[in-house]
């Protein structure tokens, strides 16, 4: 790759800037889709061809940019003509980069909103919110995230002035509804990681915001994998699409894998990682678990033992997530235990190790997993602990061909208990929020009732009012989504209650007591006694509600 030229300052043809609208005439057959996967972008599209204004560039060289990646170099000059642009690449690759310049190179400030960019999670809406905000650092346009889990009123009132809205899908819509989001001057709509939105279940509310922007627009589309849904969607929203194919951001090459298998005896996992925290060396390191409830007892068991780590997965505050990232990536704590949907996304730097707790069910998954290490020709390792549960996914890991891991013979190690913790268990988290049990007397980000949910926004609230973190929240929404979702689940009809204030075990469906189901009130409860009509007194009977006698 060659430097970034700073010298050049406008495009060649002042027609690139138009072309969106204009190609939507031009395509009026269906066509195939164009994949571009040269090994050598510079003989595509030369480095003199990527060409920026003056205030673009300057921003882009101040955050040490010197050269093109390979996403960057092939989509640039593509979505600078105007075209609809499917890009195929893993997270790190420089994604926001390619799609956030040509986006703020056509912005106007003041005009409205002109760009929508959906993503899966809170966090990368966040994290692409900052980066375009870097790019834009001197033309002074309004870049703003929407996502569920925070206050809705602010958001409506910085709508009302941005210039281009990064969010998540769910919030999104509750804006469209509400009319606080005007898409009538959108000309690019972009879906970054969509085969996430897809397996978060977003796909319907996906559509529903397509269907709401206008028809002559520029689509582009980023995704690691495209599955059937995903290639559904292509057809009928986008318009001659051309495909942008890169070659993984991970060094296979550096990439140590290995993996212990421990058989039936599942009470060695916990032993396992702490003899391998003990004696390997480990930097910066993530630990993938499958569920929100395991990252949690995982946590507790670590700081039993002295191990610095925080948690990040579905059931904290936006606050909570941000601050235990932060910890993280000021190598305060060096573990950082994570959920996959909460991770997903996130461009961590610097990670030396990625330990598979859990493994997860596909090699999709894996691959996005052990993508944080071994990156831009670092040296990465990545450990997987297998259990018996863990055989079946395993072997559908073990299809993909590319995939080389090394089985490592089990040493002696001291054994050590994987202690449930206390019934009431809420752990402490970062940037906010108290234990259970410790709540203040409410009142909006105390830590009371209502806190943390910022008013009565139709958002999720983060972790419910179950003490064991297993029922759902007072109010809270069935969704009919992946339950790790960050943002909230998909939007699906709301029941009064949605299962009361989280029974000790189980989800509570019903909204009143009934027989047979699962959860609801404890078995020491004791109903009311009903009296007998033959019993001698002066008080009439209570009719029955319905009763017309």
């Amino acid at each position: 790759m060659t430097p970034v030229k700073k010298e050049t300052h406008t495009h060649k043809s002042e027609d690139k800037t138009h072309a969106p609208h204009a190609h939507a005439k031009e395509h009026k057959k269906e066509a195939v889709p164009v994949a571009i996967e040269s090994d050598n972008p510079a003989a595509t599209f030369a480095q003199s061809e990527i060409a920026f204004p003056g205030e673009l560039m300057d921003a882009v060289e101040e955050l040490g940019f010197q050269s093109w990646t390979e996403i960057q170099a092939k989509s640039i000059p593509l979505i600078q003509l105007g075209k609809d642009v499917i890009g195929q690449s893993h997270t790190g690759s420089g994604k926001t980069a390619a799609f956030g310049l040509p986006i703020l190179e056509r912005i106007h400030s003041g005009k409205g909103i002109q760009a929508l960019i959906l993503v899966p999670t809170r966090e990368l809406a966040e994290q692409v919110m900052q980066e375009m905000r870097k790019f834009a650092k001197y033309k002074k346009l309004r870049i703003e995230p929407v996502y569920g889990g925070v206050s809705i009123n602010p958001q409506i009132n910085y709508l009302r002035t941005a210039d281009v809205v990064v969010g998540t899908p769910g919030r999104v819509l509750d804006h469209l509804e509400r009319g606080t989001l005007r898409v009538e001057k959108v000309h690019t709509l972009v879906l970054d990681e969509a085969d996430k939105m897809f397996e978060m279940g977003f796909i319907d509310d996906m559509k529903k915001i397509i269907s709401q922007i206008p028809t002559e627009k520029q689509t582009l589309l980023f995704s690691a994998t495209m599955p059937t849904e995903i290639q559904m969607l292509v057809k009928r929203y986008m318009k001659n699409p051309e495909v942008v194919k890169v070659q993984s951001y991970v060094d296979q090459g550096k990439l140590l894998q290995q993996f212990y298998d421990i058989g039936h005896d599942h009470k060695k996992k916990f032993p396992l990682l702490m003899h391998l925290i003990n004696t390997e060396k480990l930097g910066l390191t993530m630990i993938f678990c499958s569920t929100r409830r395991m990252v949690d007892w995982l946590v507790y068991n670590l700081k039993q033992q002295g191990v610095k780590c925080e948690a990040i997965h579905g059931g904290l505050s936006q606050n909570q997530r941000k601050h235990a990232l932060e910890l993280f990536h000021q190598q305060h704590v060096n573990f950082l235990v994570a959920s996959d949907v909460a991770a997903r996304g996130l461009d961590i730097k610097n990670v030396s190790h990625v330990i598979n707790y859990d493994l997860p069910r596909t090699s999709q998954e894996y691959i996005h997993r052990i993508g944080r290490t071994a990156r831009a020709g670092s040296e990465g390792k990545v450990i997987s602990i297998l259990s018996q549960p863990d055989y079946g996914n395993f072997k559908d890991i073990q299809r993909d061909k590319s995939l080389i891991m090394k089985e490592m013979p089990l040493q002696d190690f001291p054994f050590i208990a994987f202690d449930r913790p206390p019934r009431g268990f809420r752990p402490e988290r970062p940037g906010g929020g108290v234990p259970f049990g410790q709540r203040g007397r409410g009142g909006r980000g105390r830590g009371g009732f209502g806190g943390n949910r910022g008013g009565f926004s139709r958002g999720p609230r983060e972790g419910g009012f179950a003490p064991r973190g297993e029922g759902r929240g007072f109010g809270r929404r069935d969704g009919a989504g992946n339950p790790e979702s960050g943002e909230g689940q998909p939007r699906g009809p709301r029941r009064f209650g949605g299962g009361g204030f989280g029974g000790p075990r189980g989800s509570r469906e019903g909204n009143f007591p009934s027989r047979g189901r699962e959860g609801g009130r404890p078995g020491s409860f004791r109903p009311r006694p009903q009296r007998n009509p033959n019993d001698i007194t002066d008080h009439p009977i209570r009719k029955k509600f319905g009763d017309k006698k």
